[in-house]
């Protein structure tokens, strides 16, 4: 996700528009990587401005969808913002669609893209156009549902047309199926063209859980279909070339997180794409500009390779992508990705499947150990506190599990800082919030006065003090149960119209589209227009034209040794590395990547045996065959690796009880202090030198 920055414009580079002599198709601006996020409106707007003094048509385009954040909301039904930050930015956007007369296409609202969130987005601006100071809207807002019957995904799996998604995913069952709380199909962009399609003036598309690039793909693809006739989104998909939709979901792939694939991160992009299959993407933060290297980077972002991306209905491939640096010094063009379709391979459109379950309730309590007597049996120690918490729990008859997150202990179990000592979270789970509170309670007050050998301080164990309340309820602790691909028959992978939800729910059928939309007036102002209308007559949203200015590319080339302020003694990797982090790659997978800033340098340890298969499973503690892929990717002057996410030696899901780390963002810390062999040190010592 982008990083949020707070629009300073002192000293910086007015974003221009680097001109061209190919033929454009459309434009895009994504405001920030995620809905409810909070923008710049001072940059979205200033973007739109420059947009607006061309012909073709232009959209606001936002993924408000993710699982990165874990289970909870899709088994409890919350949503990754407050609702006051999805009015704000809601807000913010409707007024930039009515000064600009640009279409706004949401997906996964929400944050899971469940039916109720997407119902959510439309209350939200039911209320707003209640205001009177908006009492000019006349908004028609377009909603696509993406939630999935429990039984149709148990016919599937009987059927057996439902896989894991990765091979470290637990095989389905219907007990899985019964217990998961709500199930989304994340979709393509055909339901998005579907509806489009049927309604080409809509104003604003709030999708349910979506492929990220799928908003973006389908506004695209609808300016690019050849034949104006096509009645469907899945004969536009099919009527466009691998080319041109490998394009478009690059594009939409780097736009999802807005101005993430700029130095340095910000919140808003803009993505000019055109008709021969190559798109520009430019940072609309003045301080930030996007490079070859920055923009090749982020197929690196949360993705388990670089190369192959799968989404629904088919793959991204980018081994032949290659990335200009245009020269104004802020925009890189794009081109080289190619889609290839499922069907090609001989195998069903497919879609991912998501959903969680509750396990029980949580309670926590915190403190701190600093007795260096005590810190060196910490885990003889929560060994009896665990026995004597089993047997004061003697007569439940309800399952529990108590356990102990430990912060501040080396490897070797010795503590980082004498003084401060570690800092300890007990974390019990039950079936009931009731006893979840019971064995919390019993645990930490075994934490404060267990025993244990060579025991000098006896009035107490644990430091706490937190206002007087000593353990902390967590409510339902949840977990994915599904996340799984289920292939569809034929044409199921569309949207159809529906009078209501309910109705599109109730009427689906097998071989039918498992996805439908709603259409939605609302305001006051029936005099004010829409955005498009069927003959494509109007300069807006939905308007193909072209536009001249010629101007000379440049390709750039990576300066030798370009990135600054090596240390004066090299021998760790962070030493040497400009990037080096880890991020979930979905719920089961941990990716781990290194960038460099320096050609030479990347080619220097390229060449040697830092990183590798082998050296990666011992640093990690797994096997090479637990790895999930590991290599360079040349075009990022990057190597990457992605293995499972373990707990106790076991695969698990992000979330859940006991986890330490739902985004996964810290697992790199292996690596920081990777030593370097003494040649690759000498190597870039000379290097350095003749520089």
């Amino acid at each position: 996700m982008p990083a949020i920055l707070n629009g300073s414009m002192a000293h910086a580079t007015p974003v221009s528009i680097s001109a061209s002599t190919k033929e454009p198709l459309c434009q895009i601006i994504t405001p920030v990587g995620m809905l409810g996020y909070g923008f710049v409106d001072a940059h979205v707007e200033a973007g739109l401005e420059l947009l607006s003094t061309l012909s073709t048509p232009t959209a606001l385009v936002l993924d408000s969808g993710s699982t990165d954040s874990g289970p909870s909301k899709l088994a409890l039904g919350t949503m990754s913002c407050p609702r006051s930050s999805y009015e704000r930015d809601m807000h913010k956007l409707i007024k930039l669609n009515r000064k600009f007369k640009v279409p706004i296409l949401i997906g996964s609202a929400g944050g899971d893209g469940a039916d109720e969130h997407v119902d959510t987005i439309l209350d939200i601006i039911k209320e707003l156009s209640k205001d009177p100071a908006n009492s000019h809207w006349n908004l028609k807002v377009l909603a696509i549902y993406a939630g999935i019957p429990h039984s149709l995904v148990a016919e599937r799996l009987k059927a057996g047309k439902v896989e894991g998604c990765g091979k470290f995913v637990p095989q389905l069952t219907q007990e899985n199926i019964d217990q998961t709380v709500r199930i989304v199909a994340q979709m393509g962009p055909e339901p998005y063209l579907d509806a489009i399609l049927a309604n080409q003036d809509f104003d604003i598309i709030v999708g349910g859980r979506a492929y990220d690039p799928a908003p973006y793909v389908a506004f695209a693809a609808y300016h690019a279909r050849l034949d104006k006739t096509c009645k469907s989104g899945i004969e536009v998909m099919q009527s466009l070339s691998k080319a041109a939709v490998g394009a478009f979901t690059h594009m939409g792939k780097i736009m999802e997180c807005g101005g993430a694939c700029a130095a340095p991160k910000s919140n808003a992009a803009a993505a000019l794409i055109y008709q021969d299959a190559t798109f520009d993407i430019l940072p609309l933060d003045p301080a930030s500009r996007c490079m070859p290297r920055t923009v090749a980077a982020h197929a690196l972002y949360e993705n388990g390779r670089p190369d192959v991306l799968y989404g629904p209905g088919g793959s991204l491939d980018l081994t032949n992508t290659a990335y200009e640096q245009l020269n104004d010094g802020k925009t890189v063009r794009v081109r080289g990705a190619v889609f290839k379709t499922s069907e090609s391979f001989g195998q069903s459109y497919s879609v991912k499947l998501e959903g969680a379950r509750i396990v029980g309730f949580r309670t926590i309590f915190v403190g701190s150990y600093r007795d260096p007597i005590l810190i060196s049996q910490l885990n003889a120690l929560f060994a009896k506190i665990k026995a004597y918490v089993r047997q004061q729990h003697k007569h439940v008859t309800e399952t529990f599990e108590v356990d102990f997150h430990v912060y501040g202990l080396n490897p070797d179990g010795l503590t980082t800082n004498s003084v401060n000592g570690v800092f300890v979270v007990g974390e019990a789970l039950a079936e009931s919030q009731n006893v979840a509170n019971s064995v919390a309670s019993t645990a930490r007050i075994a934490c404060i006065h267990g025993s244990y050998e060579g025991q000098k301080a006896n009035a107490g164990n644990l430091g706490f003090g937190h206002g007087g309340k000593f353990d902390f309820e967590a409510s339902e602790c949840t977990e994915f149960s599904v996340y799984h691909l289920m292939a569809l028959d034929k044409g199921e992978q569309g949207a159809k119209y529906a009078t209501s939800h309910g109705e599109g729910m109730v009427q689906w059928s097998a071989g039918q589209a498992l996805f439908h939309w709603t259409v939605s007036m609302i305001g006051e102002n029936k005099d004010d227009q829409h955005l498009v209308n069927d003959n494509e007559t109007h300069v807006n949203g939905f308007t193909n034209g072209s536009r001249a200015s010629p101007a000379t590319e440049t390709i750039q080339t990576l300066a030798f040794l370009q990135q600054p302020g090596l240390p004066d003694n090299i021998h760790h990797l962070r030493d040497i590395a400009n990037i080096i982090r880890s991020k979930n790659a979905g719920p089961y997978e941990i990716t781990v990547d290194i960038l460099f800033d320096s050609q030479a340098i990347y080619e220097l340890v390229k060449s040697s045996n830092l990183l590798t298969m082998e050296s990666i499973a011992k640093l990690y503690k797994i096997s090479q065959q637990q790895i999930v892929w590991c290599g360079f990717f040349d075009c990022a002057l990057a190597f990457k690796v992605t293995f499972p996410r373990m707990r106790k030696g076991k695969s698990v899901a992000t979330g859940g009880f006991m986890e330490n780390d739902v985004h996964g963002s810290q697992m790199h810390v292996e690596l920081l202090d990777l030593e370097l062999s003494e040649d690759l040190v000498s190597k870039i010592e000379r290097l350095m030198q003749d520089a």
